[in-house]
């Protein structure tokens, strides 16, 4: 069966949480960035916000491996793409997102709010995709932004626009439960530096995609923002049954 996809409108007016799409958005990315119509730049360059001088990722914690302190995972697959999801899955609510964690894959470690230590190889960078999103929506957003996001103009502009959206952990009452779930995934392209990963997902509206970038730096996967300061594309709906993505199984 093809697949029909409909594309919704992403950058709705009005309050977030009056969108229509906005739950299914907000489990992907933990929130819909609204972009407006003016934008304010806090630095020119590259360079973006200063690095955050603590935390597993920051700079003086990473061995000559290029690996963080205390970070160790089975890279031995290299750039072989999954054909299935790992055995070794467990789930939790990271945000408003059901959310899959693999204990070879990563993420491995936690430092506060951070999960962090995904393995070097496709399957990690999927975890990574899937996890460092969903964590955008709580009051520690920035820390996770900081240590995780890709730093530059991108971040810049998702921190400015995120800064002005209320904490969805304090303002969101879906009676403890989460908004959506992880379903699965596709790599559709890899190399041992960057990523693009596609996303599955199912919520209150039925299902839907979207797609992230992420970037090996600092000795572990980052989410890659986009010049708008977006996390991920936009979200497709998607009616029918989905195909082309390997199923997590829960």
């Amino acid at each position: 069966m093809r697949l029909i996809r409909r594309r919704r409108r992403t950058e709705e007016s009005g309050p977030y949480w009056k969108q229509s799409n906005w739950q299914l958005s907000a489990a992907f990315l933990g929130l819909v960035a609204l972009l407006g119509g003016f934008v304010a730049l806090t630095s020119e360059g590259d360079g973006g916000s200063a690095v955050a001088s603590e935390g597993p990722l920051a700079g003086d914690s990473v061995r000559p491996d290029g690996r963080p302190q205390g970070c160790h995972t089975d890279d031995s697959v290299g750039n072989v793409l999954p054909k299935k999801a790992p055995k070794d899955i467990t789930w939790h609510t990271f945000g408003l997102s059901r959310v899959p964690v693999s204990a070879s894959a990563g993420p491995t470690r936690t430092t506060g709010p951070v999960h962090w230590c995904y393995a070097h190889t496709p399957l990690g960078a999927v975890l990574a995709a899937t996890v460092i999103p969903s964590q955008m929506s709580g009051s520690d957003w920035e820390t996770v932004s900081r240590h995780q996001v890709v730093a530059g103009r991108g971040r810049d502009m998702f921190e400015f626009t995120r800064s002005a959206v209320q904490d969805a952990d304090r303002t969101v009452d879906n009676g403890g439960a989460s908004v959506a779930s992880h379903v699965g995934f596709a790599v559709t392209s890899y190399t041992s530096g960057a990523a693009d990963i596609s996303l599955l997902m199912r919520g209150s509206q039925g299902y839907g995609t979207t797609s992230i970038r992420l970037r090996w730096s600092g000795g572990d996967w980052k989410v890659v923002p986009g010049a708008d300061g977006s996390l991920h594309t936009g979200v497709n709906i998607v009616q029918g049954t989905p195909r082309d993505y390997i199923l997590w199984g829960a």
